[in-house]
């Protein structure tokens, strides 16, 4: 996994700009912005039916914009496949788990791994680096759908890191965790970013966004609300009132 980015103030490694998606009269997504850095964890929250799903599915291939741009690296990326986007470092993970049931915690981890090419890393070494790094080690021989949510979740990581991407997009990781489940996974990620990967975290659980995102954006019916640190967004009034009912999971720590 490559550690030599900057996350301080360097060119975001990805870049979504004016993106805009239409569904027949419907502005799903009307011109967001939206910068990822490396070495830093990105939010992008907001209420059900703001737009995440539909800009993070544009920013990974799956669904084509109206108008706009995605630029990695500084390319312009808008019209590359989801398959080409992960050629080029980009790995995300999907809200709905995708496991093999019936193979084992490390035979999943290493399909993925198989598919890597130009590692000094046989696949059997990527997978059982990247199984310790997760904790999964001493559950590695069990199937996966015998795991527990979090586990599940943390095999999905270990197997889109697998392709030693620089930029990870995640999909409502924290789905059906408990809070022991929930304080594990943050903690890798954490140290994801602080070994320079660019991490973008869409999220339901506000308070997790909070207390690991550097930076923030929050999309409401399609529109960016507003960009900042967490604490400027639980400052902004439009967030809080865009969160009614909401608003005091957005002051939670």
């Amino acid at each position: 996994m490559s550690s030599d980015f900057d996350g301080g103030g360097a060119m975001p490694i990805l870049e979504a700009h004016e993106v805009s998606v239409r569904f027949g009269g419907h502005m799903a997504v009307d011109r967001v912005d939206l910068d990822v850095e490396a070495g830093q964890i990105t939010g992008l929250i907001g209420p059900n039916g703001a737009g995440k799903t539909t800009t993070f599915n544009v920013l990974t291939g799956l669904q084509a914009p109206t108008a706009g741009r995605v630029v990695l690296d500084g390319a312009d990326i808008t019209k590359l496949a989801a398959h080409k986007r992960a050629r080029l470092g980009m790995a995300r993970t999907f809200q709905r788990l995708e496991l093999f049931g019936s193979l084992s915690v490390r035979d999943n981890v290493l399909t993925a791994a198989e598919l890597v090419r130009g590692s000094d890393q046989s696949p059997g070494e990527i997978t059982d680096e990247l199984l310790a790094r997760v904790g999964l080690t001493s559950v590695a021989g069990q199937r996966a759908d015998s795991l527990s949510t979090g586990n599940a979740r943390l095999v999905e990581l270990a197997r889109a890191l697998a392709g030693q991407p620089k930029l990870l997009l995640l999909d409502e990781p924290a789905s059906g965790l408990d809070h022991q489940e929930t304080d594990r996974f943050a903690e890798i990620l954490t140290r994801l970013a602080e070994g320079g990967m660019a991490v973008l975290l869409v999220e339901h659980d506000v308070p997790l966004v909070m207390r690991l995102c550097q930076t923030i954006t929050v999309l409401n019916f399609g529109l960016v609300l507003a960009t900042g640190t967490a604490a400027e967004i639980q400052a902004n009034p439009q967030v809080v009132d865009a969160y009614l009912g909401q608003g005091a999971e957005l002051g939670a720590s």
